[in-house]
């Protein structure tokens, strides 16, 4: 039987060391300055002295940066109404002069188209009242001026243009023309008792005024 020799000790190479004395120590401040989720929700709770001296400076900022924008905002707001009144006053200002312009267009035209009138008018006038009921041989032609004139007054009036007959209504200067006075107790004072020439008027206008005597 073979003889092994005494039994090796299994802790005979192992060499144990010393705990640090201050390894504990340094562990224990480690925990010791841990802070909990409950201290930092009273921290912000209550607030630090630099954010109690701020808080008032940044809202008083925001204050005035909200004044200046609804400032702002007013006067936006003003110049897009002020905008909006201009464009439909431009709107109907152009829309009256392209209506005075389709209405007055032919003014030129219908003054000169006047003398034609007056001219007929006083064809037809010149003839006795017998001599047009009775014209004999000239019935035709003097049927035809009177159909010349009618077509004439017609056509003008398709364009705008009135013959003025103010016998009996108040003078008006801005229609009638006086050429003299007459003394009329039977009509009220400014009466237009005589149409010497009559007058014509394109739509609120006149195109020339109708001269007349007026009762004093």
């Amino acid at each position: 039987m073979t003889d092994n020799g005494p039994p090796k000790n299994p802790y005979h190479n192992r060499q144990i060391h010393p705990r640090h004395p201050q390894q504990g120590t340094h562990q224990a401040g480690e925990d010791a300055e841990k802070v909990t989720p409950e201290d930092s929700a009273r921290e912000a709770a209550s607030g630090s002295p630099d954010a109690a001296s701020v808080a008032p400076g940044a809202a008083e900022d925001a204050h005035d940066a909200i004044a200046r924008l609804v400032a702002e905002n007013v006067d936006l707001k003003d110049r897009l109404l002020r905008a909006l009144a201009d464009a439909e006053n431009i709107r109907r200002r152009a829309e009256r002069e392209l209506n005075d312009m389709r209405q007055y267009a032919v003014t030129r035209f219908a003054g000169d188209m006047l003398n034609v009138a007056d001219n007929l008018e006083r064809a037809m006038s010149s003839l006795p009242a017998e001599l047009r009921r009775n014209a004999g041989p000239f019935t035709t032609f003097v049927e035809g001026v009177e159909l010349t004139e009618k077509e004439l007054l017609r056509s003008l009036e398709a364009h705008g243009v009135k013959k003025l007959d103010p016998t009996g209504s108040r003078f008006d200067p801005h229609f009638h023309e006086a050429m003299f006075q007459v003394q009329d107790p039977s009509v009220p004072s400014g009466t237009v008792t005589t149409v010497v020439q009559p007058g014509y008027a394109i739509g609120s206008r006149s195109l020339r005024p109708a001269k007349v005597g007026v009762a004093s």
